[in-house]
């Protein structure tokens, strides 16, 4: 609900949206997300009690970071005490509070792929809601933040991000890592990836392992199991990843990179594909462990 400030037009009702940028209330509000969902379940230990099982995860998780964040000696990790100005707790809120913009992503992202895993939950969730209300272009979609906002994409990713078919849920995975990497993001081989668990998908479904994407959405609609107008689009999708910049073979000189926009569509629309075929499996075997799992009728 706005704030009488805003209903006055005195503040504005939302900020400009935050894209390689991360301002001081974004920061403070994510820090807070880490304090709550990870930092205050620290207690000190002591010689009659012993160390808890959430201090232990904490002064473990305070490792990982010295040794594959910061990548420094471990024999100059500091203690962790709150405080303490000169602790690994004032190191991290420091490097949380005034590094770069896209440090703060870093080091979230690092620790929701650290931390246990109720943890994890936690910290996805309240960190997602306060990069909605900050106006930030990122969210957490499964363990990558990623540069997409929309709730209904998100939605498709992460259902597809839990297929039962193992190798299109590599490839989808694979996929997001590519398009989310803040430092080299690799768009082709994001489109590629992103088209490969379709066609993984649809062998699953056709029992064609070896068969191409093509074959098997051929074979799927001879079962009248898809309708002609999603035959057409899977099959232009296809189609692009095939005369694009060279996606699926060797780059040309005419070819034209895909650009963020174009990997970003390809991925949700690639997701949302998975999802209708696993739906389709589940419809044409009533007996199968997709069916028994709740998903898709």
């Amino acid at each position: 609900m706005p704030l009488f400030s805003q209903r006055k037009g005195i503040q504005p009702l939302q900020k400009a949206i935050q894209r390689e940028d991360a301002d001081e209330e974004l920061r403070n509000r994510l820090w807070n997300v880490l304090q709550i969902s990870i930092w205050e379940s620290f207690t000190e230990p002591v010689a009659w009690r012993g160390t808890t099982r959430d201090t232990h995860d904490i002064l473990h998780l305070c490792q990982k970071i010295w040794h594959n964040y910061f990548k420094l000696p471990l024999d100059t990790l500091p203690r962790f005490d709150p405080g303490y100005s000169q602790s690994s707790y004032a190191a991290f809120r420091n490097h949380f509070l005034k590094g770069e913009w896209w440090e703060v992503y870093d080091f979230l992202e690092f620790i929701l792929k650290n931390c246990p895993d109720d943890w994890a939950t936690t910290l996805r969730i309240m960190a997602n809601d306060v990069l909605e209300t900050e106006n930030a272009a990122y969210r957490f979609v499964g363990d990558e933040i990623v540069d997409i906002s929309d709730d209904h994409e998100i939605a498709a990713i992460e259902e597809a991000l839990a297929t039962p078919f193992g190798a299109a849920r590599t490839h989808l995975e694979r996929s997001l890592e590519l398009i989310s990497d803040r430092q080299a993001p690799d768009y082709r081989n994001a489109v590629k990836e992103a088209i490969s668990a379709v066609e993984s998908a649809a062998q699953e479904v056709s029992s064609q392992p070896n068969a191409t994407l093509g074959d098997c959405i051929k074979f799927i609609e001879r079962n009248g199991d898809l309708h002609p107008a999603f035959k057409d689009g899977l099959l232009k999708l296809y189609g692009y990843t095939s005369d694009s910049g060279g996606i699926r073979h060797a780059l040309t000189d005419r070819g034209t990179p895909p650009t963020y926009a174009e990997a970003k569509f390809m991925l949700v629309a690639c997701s949302a594909f998975v999802n209708l075929l696993v739906g389709k499996k589940a419809e044409s075997d009533p007996g199968s462990s997709l069916k028994q799992a709740g998903l898709k009728e």
